[in-house]
């Protein structure tokens, strides 16, 4: 099985790093594994001076690594990362047929899940934001103690996003826009929203 320290000591792979304020953006299947999550992630962690770890695949066939396996202790980047932050948001990507709409809010901070459901569900309205850990699927509930969203002192929001909402689905095959799809924007303006007003 391929862990996070087989890929991140590949050197072709990207290791982005940048310390603003005590909330802390995460997308460590990014690139070319769970498409545009590091791009909604560096995002909104720009617009919200949040601090923001993305590590970057560009092979056209990248490794999946469990999210257990993102140990501090393989990169100096992500232990100083775990170590300036008091709460984490990460990104991932997933695709079940049952759940095309469905964004999915796992991880030990379920206050802070609730507090980001409601802006998503305003910003969101043709999606379900799931909140309930029954609900969602066991290997995405990002509970897991070694998972490292729930490394900073105030754990943290494991958010999972269908293909449709980054504009990776068919819903998006004739869109001619510039950027980001609709969808994706209003995701970031909704998540960027939540994160200012956290308290």
């Amino acid at each position: 099985m391929v862990t996070y320290a087989d890929v991140v000591a590949r050197p072709e792979v990207e290791e982005v790093v940048a310390r603003r304020g005590r909330i802390g953006l995460m997308a460590y299947h990014g690139g070319t594994l769970e498409v545009l999550t590091d791009t909604i992630a560096a995002t909104v962690a720009e617009r919200t001076g949040s601090s923001y770890y993305g590590l970057v695949q560009t092979d056209e066939e990248p490794d999946h690594f469990p999210s257990i396996s993102v140990d501090p202790g393989c990169s100096e980047a992500l232990a100083a990362f775990v170590d300036h932050v008091d709460v984490a948001i990460t990104i991932h990507g997933f695709g079940r047929p049952t759940m095309m709409s469905s964004l999915l809010l796992g991880g030990g901070n379920r206050r802070l899940a609730d507090h980001l459901a409601a802006s998503l569900d305003t910003a969101l309205p043709a999606y379900d934001v799931i909140t309930d850990l029954e609900v969602i699927p066991r290997p995405l509930r990002g509970l897991h103690d070694r998972n490292p969203v729930n490394l900073p002192p105030e754990g943290g929001v494991q958010i999972e996003l269908p293909p449709r909402v980054r504009g990776l689905s068919p819903l998006w095959w004739d869109w001619e826009g510039e950027g980001l799809t609709p969808h994706t924007e209003a995701l970031i303006d909704g998540l960027a929203r939540a994160i200012e007003r956290w308290v």
